[in-house]
């Protein structure tokens, strides 16, 4: 599989861009744990238009995590297209447009999800970013449709095909969903059964195991997957997921090689940032790993975590789990 001149191995996992949650620690862990690809939270047009520091401070990436993909979100050509070529100069090897996002304040003001809506203008970037990047791959994440009534994935693939794109993403939910009920790949399968359709197609949308990501590709045939909020607090996921595909015969990893990666990323995000922004980047992946699950009455350990605001007090905390676990 191929995206513009960025090639994988087969059946390829890539990790889903997610703000306030791919920041440059976490993509580098999954990175390291088999992730074929990482994504940057996604990054406002129009705040980069704006030259928005803490925008512009999104589009730091490092050599060691490629093949990695900056998202962008807008809901005008003229500042797409002027985002796209400041994103193009931190040198990504692909650039993503977000026609997918469903939050009120996103999709409610036309952007993300809201372009579903209207397709003239979501398909009119498409085709302006195509042009003003000649260099870097335009790809594109977004969903069945604006709801159950309007599920147009299957014409809109092409159209999006025909605009330049070189990958499709597709989320198995239409916006009105959200990410309640399951993801439907039924759609997604047929567009990659599309015999028009040359390009890529990536399913997302409820893979949690790795017995479910073997299964879509068995299923619908999809180049790769991708995969968003199992990756919380488990940056290890793409092992697993790897070792189910590959059959490695690997050991998995010890509930202690788990809390050691946990540590490891609160000291990354320490370092990177500051001690109390490290920690909050941290809190969300520690509240929601599932290695704390065997723990009996762990809720007043979790609150505690979640309030704790030095990093010595939350490796305690963290060395105390272990000790419950082992």
């Amino acid at each position: 599989m191929k995206i513009g001149n960025v090639e994988f191995a087969t059946k390829p996992i890539f990790l889903a861009p997610m703000e306030d949650v791919t920041d440059i620690g976490f993509r580098m862990l999954c990175k390291r744990y088999g992730a074929a690809m990482v994504y940057t939270e996604f990054v406002s047009a129009e705040a980069l238009v704006r030259s928005v520091q803490s925008t512009m401070n999104k589009l730091t990436i490092s050599d060691e995590e490629r093949p990695v993909g900056i998202q962008l979100y807008g809901r005008d050509v003229p500042s797409m297209v002027e985002a796209a070529k400041i994103v193009e100069e931190a040198h990504p090897d692909i650039i993503d447009l977000n026609f997918g996002c469903p939050v009120k304040k996103v999709a409610n003001k036309g952007a993300g999800a809201g372009m579903l809506r209207n397709i003239p203008l979501l398909l009119e970037i498409t085709r302006e970013v195509v042009k003003a990047v000649p260099t870097t791959p335009v790809t594109v994440k977004t969903r069945l449709g604006w709801d159950k009534e309007n599920l147009i994935i299957t014409d809109l693939a092409e159209q999006l095909q025909d605009c330049g794109i070189q990958a499709l993403t597709i989320h198995g939910r239409t916006r009105s969903q959200m990410y309640t009920g399951d993801a439907d790949w039924t759609l997604i399968g047929e567009v990659k059964r599309n015999p028009r359709i040359h390009i890529p197609i990536i399913g997302n949308g409820d893979i949690t195991t790795p017995e479910q990501a073997k299964a879509a590709f068995d299923r619908y045939g999809v180049d790769a997957i991708m995969v968003g909020r199992a990756t919380f607090g488990r940056p290890w996921i793409f092992k697993e997921i790897r070792d189910e595909l590959d059959q490695t015969g690997e050991l998995p990893l010890s509930i202690d090689d788990k809390i050691d990666i946990l540590e490891e990323q609160l000291r990354i995000n320490v370092e990177r940032i500051d001690e109390y922004r490290g920690i909050l980047h941290t809190r969300r992946h520690l509240a929601a790993t599932p290695i704390f699950k065997g723990i009996p009455n762990f809720r007043p350990t979790r609150i505690a975590m979640l309030r704790a605001e030095t990093v010595d007090e939350l490796m305690g905390i963290l060395e105390k789990c272990r000790a419950m676990l082992n």
